[in-house]
């Protein structure tokens, strides 16, 4: 069991990590080997101290050679899950399970929010893993809201399994394939139905279907984690980035405003110290 998983490579997952190594904590990173698009994308960061004007891609390289050198490898994974197990967490990714004393969220903010009835059918018909969930809907009529290029093998393995697929992508250049598989070009306005998820409210159309796969490269928190608080769409934390889940820790953008890198980064180096703190005082 590992004393730390950190959910997300951005700044303050980064800062996490390097104050964990530091207090030789053993941890997994997880996340995206190419750390935040969101940084890669910054034409110019102003205000982080010591590097005024620092483009965004100069400061990913740095983050980069960093964690190199304090021997820090990222584990790149998804993570669809993380439960409460009673005195550690489960962390689930696809059809893989880690397990810690402690985790932090650094996911970041969520570039697509969440539509009306998708965290209210969680688990009823709404899934956001292909992998965990795909074979619940062998031969059944499914929904697939999928926002990224990178994820349309699993919409693809959806296709193999499912009697038919209503494709929506969220993004340019769509090429899943399959006899069974529709396009849509609409947005999705909400996810509609009883007991479980029974249809998809569009713009343009109402779909039925069995299940709905929202196919997305980052979830929200609250999606993540099952009995998480939220304020305000963001993780609820207090100054030591405690959240209401003994030993869930959270920092950086999923927090709250102000979405800036130094917040991140010093909101990740408490999170990693409470975490120090509260390992010492659970073994004790």
């Amino acid at each position: 069991m590992y004393d730390c998983i950190i959910i997300g490579t951005g700044a303050a997952g980064v800062s996490a990590a390097l104050t964990l190594r530091a207090r030789d904590k053993n941890f997994l990173l997880m996340g995206s080997a190419s750390l935040s698009s969101k940084l890669s994308a910054a034409e110019s960061v102003g205000n982080y101290p010591g590097l005024p004007s620092v483009k965004g891609a100069e400061l990913k390289a740095a983050f980069s050679r960093h964690l190199a050198s304090a021997g820090i490898n990222i584990t790149v994974k998804q993570v669809t899950g993380v439960y409460d197990m009673g005195g550690y967490f489960g962390v689930l990714c696809g059809q893989e399970s880690f397990e810690a004393s402690t985790v932090i969220l650094a996911t970041g903010v969520e570039a697509v929010k969440p539509i009306p009835g998708e965290l209210q059918f969680l688990g009823r018909g709404v899934s956001y893993c292909a992998t965990c969930d795909g074979l619940l809907y062998k031969g059944k009529n499914i929904v697939v809201v999928c926002t990224s290029k990178a994820m349309e093998d699993e919409a693809e393995y959806l296709a193999s399994l499912a009697s038919s697929v209503v494709y929506a992508p969220l993004y340019k250049g769509a090429a899943v394939k399959g006899d069974n598989v529709r396009y849509i070009n609409d947005m999705p306005r909400s996810i509609e139905g009883g007991m479980r998820a029974e249809r998809v409210v569009f713009s343009k159309e109402t779909v039925p279907c069995d299940g709905v796969f929202m196919l997305k490269s980052a979830l929200a928190p609250s999606a993540l984690v099952p009995g998480l608080k939220a304020e305000g769409g963001h993780v609820a934390v207090d100054r030591l980035c405690r959240t209401n889940l003994a030993g869930l820790f959270a920092a950086g953008d999923c927090t709250g405003r102000p979405y800036q890198y130094a917040k991140a980064v010093g909101e990740g180096n408490v999170a990693a110290h409470s975490v120090c703190d509260y390992l010492a005082e659970k073994n004790k």
